[in-house]
């Protein structure tokens, strides 16, 4: 069985790395996509937001957090991970008291998109596990 999921959004706040015991380090960030449409019946245009929380390994994790901030626009392809006790995206309580869910990703390759002035990475770097 073969899985991939390739998500294009912004960082919904700067990264934050780490080190695994073994000396590994991961990067973790949140990424926001847009869809925009305009209601039939209403006429009114509504906007949906989907977040999913990122995780990038190895080196590539050490460049995701050198260069990466919050706004930027990036392309993530990568491995969509279940939570082990549902088997669907994590669910939370927000500070409001509504459920939501996040979904998160396991990044294979994280591609820095457009320039530093709207939110990219101008270099147009790929960067591979």
């Amino acid at each position: 069985m073969y899985q991939k999921i390739i998500v294009v959004g912004n960082l919904g706040r700067d990264p934050e790395m780490r080190y695994m015991p073994d000396g590994t380090a991961v990067t973790s960030f949140s990424l926001a996509t847009n869809r925009r449409w305009t209601d039939r019946a209403s006429g009114q245009p509504v906007e949906e937001t989907t977040w999913f929380r990122v995780s990038v390994w190895g080196r590539q994790a050490e460049t995701a957090n050198q260069y990466l901030s919050r706004g930027r626009q990036v392309l993530v392809e990568g491995v969509l991970t279940p939570d082990r006790a549902t088997g669907g995206p994590r669910l939370w309580t927000a500070q409001d008291g509504t459920v939501r869910a996040s979904f998160e990703i396991r990044a294979d390759s994280v591609r820095f998109i457009g320039s530093r002035e709207d939110g990219g990475y101008s270099g147009g770097g790929d960067y591979e596990e």
